[in-house]
């Protein structure tokens, strides 16, 4: 079923949630790296394959090489691939993703407060909740995604 484009039937609110991905990818003190990190793996965990496709080029374009990218979603057992900083952004992007699950638990928020200050775990937050806005407008509407068919 042919779905709504979210952009043209809401400019007005393609516009305010397009502010905010402004503001995460150019206003904030975050390495770029750590954004596209925390976009592709939330975006894995909403499942929303246009956002999965744009964001894992964006990160292969930082440098990350594909057989770490490919290890994103399993990285508990990989943890040795990333950085303390990166480890700690992946695991508090699973926790607020999942907060209907987790309550953001006090645990956690003390593991990445160990890892970032205050200013960048409120960036790294806002950075998570922009990419859940913009998956489930993603899914819902059906984006697709940029890759063409090996066949």
């Amino acid at each position: 079923m042919k779905r709504a484009n979210w952009f043209a039937a809401s400019p007005e609110g393609a516009k305010a949630v397009a502010s905010l991905h402004h503001f995460i990818t150019n206003g904030t003190s975050l390495p770029e790296k750590l954004i596209h990190l925390v976009f592709l793996r939330v975006s894995q965990i909403n499942g929303c394959a246009h956002c999965i496709d744009v964001h894992t080029r964006d990160l292969l374009k930082t440098g990350m090489s594909v057989e770490t990218a490919v290890l994103i979603p399993v990285w508990h057992e990989a943890q040795y691939l990333f950085t303390e900083r990166e480890r700690a952004a992946l695991a508090w992007s699973e926790e607020i993703t999942r907060i209907g699950d987790t309550h953001a638990s006090d645990e956690a928020y003390a593991a990445a407060s160990a890892v970032f200050s205050e200013k960048e775990l409120v960036e790294l937050t806002l950075t998570i909740a922009t990419m859940n806005a913009l998956n489930r407008m993603g899914a819902t509407f059906r984006m697709k995604p940029h890759a063409k068919p090996d066949f």
